[in-house]
């Protein structure tokens, strides 16, 4: 999936992508379009189309950190995030207090007025919660609810991995017979990983809808 980042935040090499993508399909093209009016946002977003990518945007700042970038957790606005939307994208990611990783002991958890409010202006387009990890359930439920259709939870994947793989090293098992093999080690992670997901399925109502 091409994440379209909010326009006005962008790294070297994702403006350096961009462009690539831009002269893939001819300069000629390109002038063309942009000559008719349109803006380079439309451009991306019709380049990707005859890619035959699927986009998701994010709109505001995600709290945390992700990839080296550290956000502070704004909230969307709406309205930018209507603007967005319009561009004729799949999926929007707006943020509405959440955060990348492990959440605080002192966050004011999410702001379901502000998601309300995204989701009048925005209709029936998918919107995703990035940072779902230690999200209360009820909140999870109420976000779903309220127009959230993709959650991601890769940290406490990543937590059970970790916590797994140490209960195995700290049992010795790894120095049991041939328990050091990478098969042996890493599975009880895996294993923890898969069961992390099945949780998570049956929590977003998603099972047997594949």
């Amino acid at each position: 999936m091409n994440n379209v980042d909010d326009c006005n935040n962008s790294t070297a090499d994702e403006k350096n992508a961009r462009e690539k993508n831009i002269s893939e399909i001819g300069a000629g093209l390109v002038e063309t379009f942009l000559n008719i009016g349109m803006t380079e946002e439309e451009l991306r977003i019709f380049i990707c189309k005859e890619k035959g990518m699927s986009i998701e945007a994010e709109v505001g700042s995600i709290g945390g950190e992700e990839d080296g970038v550290i956000g502070r957790g704004e909230c969307a606005d709406p309205e930018e995030c209507k603007r967005v939307a319009d561009l004729g994208i799949d999926f929007l990611a707006a943020g509405i207090g959440n955060i990348h990783g492990k959440y605080p002991a002192n966050w004011e958890g999410l702001s379901f007025e502000t998601l309300d409010a995204i989701q009048q202006r925005t209709g029936a387009m998918p919107l995703v919660l990035h940072g779902g990890t230690g999200i209360p359930e009820d909140m999870i439920k109420k976000a779903i609810s309220l127009g959230v259709a993709k959650i991601n939870v890769n940290t406490e994947c990543q937590l059970s991995f970790a916590d797994a793989t140490r209960k195995y090293i700290e049992a010795g098992k790894d120095l049991e017979g041939k328990g050091f093999d990478p098969r042996k080690l890493l599975a009880p992670g895996c294993d923890a990983i898969k069961e992390t997901v099945r949780e998570k399925i049956e929590l977003f109502g998603s099972a047997n809808k594949a």
